[in-house]
């Protein structure tokens, strides 16, 4: 008789468009959503620390999430558009969705959630201290996920970042994070982890920290050894892979068949754009040269929609005509199968990309975790 999968507990901020929800979709691992959390980056002006001791005294957590709804409703006209991706996507009980990390009360999911995961974005630490610990983080977008780590003790965190974070002002910052982490309770290690190392032909290097609440799991965790690149980014090419031909597979990423596609014309570039895409870069830009046709993408950012020189984007070429990539290869060179819902317009598709964690990375590190969990 077989054992009955363990279905993980998942709890995700900054959530995105469900990068890791998509990881363990693709694992066949069972997984229950306790929450997700992503304001679509809409902000609003209220004062927090008042608010959230509101919350804090009402009766549970339907009621605070209905408060921080109305909150938004009240001071923003903005769409969410990453929420409106999320449902789309991925189902959650209760319709446990809240809009802001500021204003979550962790203490009502305490004990509650297997696998927390969540990176907060890197501007947030510019206004770190120098003294260190927990509380010389508040103000920042870190403190709401320490805090929250703290407030729900799950057994394990993920909290992903670029890469850069460890050369933050010096290398101080990190050291805070460290300690706060430390202060925390938990065993962590942490690495450097690129996409084309783990399956999908994108150079994206991000660091990776995982906590786990129990010291015996945490010794028998190891992070995921690497594996050879087998496509390049003309695989994920519509022209050589039409949409809907790029499906998952056992975790993997494989060609259902080889049907071809044809990008649409709107992401062809004019004759007088693509001289300035096609124009080498400055020093404000990430590299010098005007390479386009690269086999390894370079990394894709939340502003490729925006029309960069091709120093910062990634261009092909097409029929002999140069263009950008489409919304469907951008989130292809995420980790993301075709069978993944594209709702929004091309700019937050682009934008939505851009800024979320390659799910393959996240597949080979998860595997690493339930082994470690014996969440089997």
């Amino acid at each position: 008789m077989s054992q009955k999968k363990h279905v993980i507990k998942l709890a995700t901020v900054f959530s995105g468009i469900g990068a890791v929800e998509q990881a363990l979709i693709r694992l066949g691992t069972p997984f229950e959503t306790i929450f997700a959390c992503d304001n679509g980056e809409r902000p609003i002006d209220v004062d927090y620390e008042s608010e959230i001791n509101k919350i804090r005294k009402m009766s549970g957590a339907e009621e605070k999430r209905k408060y921080a709804d109305n909150l938004y409703a009240e001071k923003s006209r903005k769409t969410n558009f990453v929420k409106q991706s999320y449902m789309a996507n991925y189902k959650i009980k209760d319709n446990n969705y809240f809009e802001d990390v500021k204003l979550l009360d962790g203490t009502d999911f305490k004990g509650k959630v297997d696998l927390f995961v969540g990176g907060s974005p890197c501007q947030s630490f510019s206004v770190i201290g120098a003294k260190g610990g927990f509380n010389d983080t508040r103000g920042t977008l870190f403190y709401e996920y320490a805090r929250l780590v703290k407030e729900i003790e799950p057994k394990v965190f993920i909290y992903e970042n670029v890469y850069g974070l460890t050369r933050h002002d010096k290398g101080k910052t990190w050291s805070i994070i460290q300690q706060v982490f430390s202060e925390l309770g938990y065993h962590y290690t942490f690495k450097i982890l690129d996409s084309r190392n783990y399956g999908i032909p994108q150079g994206r290097r991000r660091i990776f920290v995982v906590g786990f609440k129990d010291e015996s799991a945490y010794k028998k965790f190891s992070f995921p050894k690497e594996i050879d690149l087998k496509y390049t980014m003309q695989d994920f090419l519509e022209e050589n892979t039409a949409p809907g031909s790029l499906q998952s597979v056992n975790g993997k990423l494989v060609k259902i068949n080889n049907k071809k596609g044809e990008p649409e014309e709107r992401y062809y570039l004019s004759e007088k754009l693509k001289a300035y895409c096609l124009s080498p870069g400055t020093k404000n830009f990430m590299h010098a040269d005007a390479k386009i046709d690269l086999q390894v993408a370079r990394a894709l950012l939340s502003t490729m929609g925006n029309s960069h020189r091709s120093s910062v984007n990634n261009y092909v070429t097409t029929n002999g005509k140069v263009r950008a990539l489409t919304i469907r290869e951008a989130h292809r060179l995420m980790g993301f199968p075709d069978s993944y819902k594209i709702v929004v317009s091309k700019a937050q598709a682009y934008k939505q990309a851009g800024n979320s964690i390659v799910v393959d990375v996240l597949i080979n590190l998860a595997r690493e975790i339930i082994k470690a969990e014996e969440w089997n």
